[in-house]
C-alpha cells in the first residue's frame, strides 16, 4: 500500500513539473499577444530560442548520452532524430500545399520546432524524475527560462502570418498537451526501461532539436528581418544564460541526486 502511494505522489508530481515549461511557453505566447511586436524584437526573440534550443542540446541531452551510449547508436538515433524532423517537415508542406507559399510552412515547422522541444522537456522530466525529485524539479524549473522566448517567437510568427487571435492563443496552449503527453509518455514506458534506451530517447530528440533550431528556427528569424549584430547576441545570450541557470539548478539539486 505505502509502495502504490509513493508511485501515486511521484506522478504527480511529474504532472505538476511538466506544467511549468508549458506555463512559460504560456506566457511569453501571451506577451507577443497583448503587447506590440515587431519584425526586430521577432528577430531578436527567435535567435534567443535557437541559442537555447541549441544549449539544451549540448548542455542537457547530448552529455548525459555521451556517459552511458556508444558513439555508433549516438550516431544512429542523432541521424534518426534529425531525419524524423525532415520527414515531418515534409508532411507539413503537403498539408499546406495550395496555401500561399513557405512562409506559412516556416510558420507551421516553427511550431512543430516548439512543440518538439517541449516533448524533450516532458521526457527529460518524465526520465529525470527516475533518478531523484530534486534532479526533476531543476530540469522543469530550467526549462521555464527556456520556453518563455520560444512562446513569444511563436505566438509573435503567427500574428505575422495574420492568424486569428482566439486561434492564437488556442495553439498557444494546445503546447501544455505535448510536455504532459511526454512526461507521462516517459513516466510509464521508460521510468524502467534500460538505461541505453533512456539515452537513445534523448539523443533522438536532439536531432530533432538541432535541425529546428537550425533550419526552421534561425531562417524565420533572417525572414522576419535582417540580421545585426544584436540578432548574434541574442543567439549568444540564449545559449549562455540557459547555461548558467542549467548550472545553477543542478548544482543546486546536486546533493539530492541519490534520494530516491
Amino acid at each position: 500500500m505505502r509502495g502504490s502511494t509513493g508511485a501515486m505522489s511521484s506522478l504527480w508530481m511529474v504532472l505538476l513539473l511538466s506544467l511549468l515549461p508549458g506555463a512559460g511557453n504560456f506566457v511569453g505566447g501571451m506577451v507577443a499577444e497583448f503587447w506590440k511586436t515587431s519584425p526586430r524584437l521577432l528577430n531578436w526573440a527567435l535567435h534567443a530560442a535557437s541559442g537555447i534550443v541549441i544549449a539544451i542540446v549540448a548542455v542537457e541531452l547530448m552529455p548525459e548520452a555521451l556517459g552511458s551510449l556508444a558513439g555508433g547508436w549516438i550516431a544512429l538515433a542523432f541521424a534518426c532524430g534529425g531525419v524524423a524532423y525532415v520527414l515531418l517537415e515534409s508532411l507539413i508542406k503537403w498539408l499546406q500545399r495550395g496555401s500561399d507559399g513557405s512562409s506559412r510552412i516556416r510558420m507551421w515547422m516553427i511550431y512543430a520546432a516548439v512543440a518538439v522541444d517541449l516533448t524533450s522537456d516532458g521526457l527529460m522530466i518524465g526520465t529525470g524524475s527516475a533518478i531523484s525529485s530534486s534532479l526533476a524539479l531543476a530540469l522543469a524549473a530550467g526549462q521555464v527560462l527556456a520556453d518563455v522566448p520560444e512562446g513569444y517567437a511563436t505566438v509573435a510568427n503567427f500574428r505575422d502570418k495574420d492568424v486569428p487571435r482566439g486561434k492564437r492563443i488556442l495553439f498557444s496552449a494546445s503546447f501544455f498537451i505535448y510536455v504532459l503527453g511526454a512526461a507521462l509518455l516517459s513516466y510509464f514506458l521508460l521510468r524502467s526501461a534500460p538505461e541505453a534506451l533512456k539515452m537513445a530517447a534523448l539523443v533522438f530528440v536532439a536531432g530533432l532539436l538541432t535541425v529546428a533550431a537550425v533550419e526552421d528556427m534561425l531562417e524565420e528569424a533572417h525572414g522576419a528581418r535582417e540580421d545585426s549584430r544584436r540578432s548574434v547576441l541574442a543567439f549568444i545570450g540564449g545559449f549562455a544564460l540557459f547555461t548558467l541557470v542549467s548550472a545553477g539548478l543542478e548544482a543546486i539539486a546536486g546533493g539530492g541526486k541519490g534520494a530516491g
